[in-house]
């Protein structure tokens, strides 16, 4: 646990932001440093203890993702090393957990994909036969792969807020209807793509969200993490059946966890402060997150 980053203190370059995991921190005017801290989130609030190792491992799988998809559309990285950005003393806390990309005007739109029907969208099916205004036809399942990948996008809330379920429509009012097209587009290519390499080790990937920016030139820019557990419904492939939920890796554990927790006799209200986690916890959730990038990487 002493290893664990929960929050980065780096005092070399101003703060721009923190997110539910990364702490962005700016390089001039037009770079950005991510630093992929260990914090966790469940439920949209932030645990008090972090997941040891996470940070790295969810940077690592962001950079084989993007290498592999790079012929699709560019990705927000610049190529250079991200500890040469920051006083020597504090390498330690960036070395392997950070990327340093470039600036972006970034579109308020979460580019989901299903190939699968789970979580809200089972909900959705359930209750009208549609998820987020895409039609789908009867007789589908719990955990039932889609005739093929469907796009609902969500609009990006801040930190501690719920993201909105939103039509494509909705995005054409908000973006204008040729980004709004060449997002989706690009988005269904990139989780098709990503499906097809990890079904083969053994993972499935039910769901994904992207998250995109223009560059000066105006040009789509894919941003942010993509294809982690944290972003990404993984599924392992030889558990999966139709009807059922499978176990995934990622937070499902901590959740299921968080679900069981009584404080003072009634269940956890699922606002701050978030319940302290028993280490053994903490030890399962990191397996999980461990588990699933040595499946796609070996």
């Amino acid at each position: 646990m002493s290893d664990a980053l929960h929050t980065s203190a780096l005092h070399s370059l101003p703060l721009l932001a923190r997110g539910k995991v990364r702490d962005n921190y700016a390089v001039g005017d037009d770079r950005i440093l991510m630093v992929a801290s260990d914090r966790i989130s469940a439920f949209d609030v932030i645990m008090g203890e972090p997941i040891p190792g996470k940070g790295a491992l969810l940077t690592q799988m962001a950079l084989w993702w993007f290498e592999r998809l790079g012929d699709i559309v560019p990705n927000h990285l610049t190529g250079e090393v991200p500890e040469s950005v920051v006083a020597p003393g504090e390498a330690a806390q960036v070395r392997g957990r950070s990327m340093l990309v470039k600036r972006l005007t970034p579109i308020p739109v979460e580019a989901v994909v299903r190939g699968y029907l789970a979580g809200s969208g089972w909900k959705e099916y359930q209750a009208g036969q549609a998820v987020c205004g895409v039609p789908l036809p009867p007789g589908l399942a719990n955990a039932g792969k889609l005739p093929q990948p469907i796009y609902t996008p969500a609009a990006k809330a801040a930190v501690g807020e719920h993201d909105e379920n939103i039509s494509y429509e909705r995005t054409v009012e908000m973006i204008g209807p040729e980004l709004a097209a060449k997002i989706r587009d690009v988005s269904i290519q990139l989780y098709e793509r990503a499906a097809a390499i990890a079904l083969p080790k053994g993972i499935i990937i039910a769901d994904t969200k992207f998250e995109f920016g223009l560059d000066a030139a105006g040009t789509l820019v894919l941003m942010d993490e993509v294809l982690t557990p944290d972003s990404s419904r993984y599924w392992p492939a030889e558990s999966y059946r139709e009807g059922d939920n499978p176990p995934s890796f990622d937070k499902q554990f901590l959740r299921d966890w968080l679900e069981s927790v009584r404080i003072d006799g009634r269940p956890w209200g699922k606002t701050p402060p978030a319940p302290r986690l028993p280490d053994e916890v903490t030890a399962q959730t990191a397996a999980k997150y461990r588990e699933a990038m040595q499946r796609l990487l070996g």
